[in-house]
């Protein structure tokens, strides 16, 4: 079955990457060590956490004791700058029948898609890292 909602596997890694990090009270943590704990490929994982150094909302070290640190406090970074770090600005959607335009100009779903869109981007934004460290505890 498939969802409405769909999150990218790089904005989810990548979400999912950002909680971890903010439970390890700034410690650099090697990228193998975040792939480990996701369970993802260490390659892929990579690549997402560059788009988010390049975002500038972790920093980067190289070397045997390299890894990613959250750039600014857990408190400040929200689901939503993540989430738009990864695939640009959330926009509205358009049409779930992938219509530029309703036939008719009426569309069949009426306010849903603008009602989906709201709430993804008032709890994306309202949540911050800090508020979700608790799913890698214990």
């Amino acid at each position: 079955m498939s969802n409405i909602i769909k999150i990218s596997e790089a904005a989810s890694m990548a979400i999912h990457a950002m909680v971890f990090l903010a439970g390890e009270s700034g410690r650099i943590v090697p990228s193998r060590e975040i792939a480990t704990t996701l369970r993802s490929s260490e390659a892929h994982l990579s690549k997402v956490m560059q788009r988010l150094a390049k975002a500038g909302l972790v920093s980067s070290m190289r070397g045997p004791k390299g890894g990613f640190v959250l750039k600014r406090s857990a408190r400040e970074i929200s689901l939503l700058e993540v989430y738009e770090a990864i695939e640009g600005r959330l926009e509205e959607t358009k049409c779930l029948l992938g219509q530029p335009i309703c036939h008719g100009g009426r569309c069949i779903f009426g306010d849903l898609l603008k009602q989906v869109d709201q709430q993804t981007r008032e709890y994306l934004s309202r949540n911050m890292l800090s508020d979700l460290v608790s799913v890698f505890e214990g």
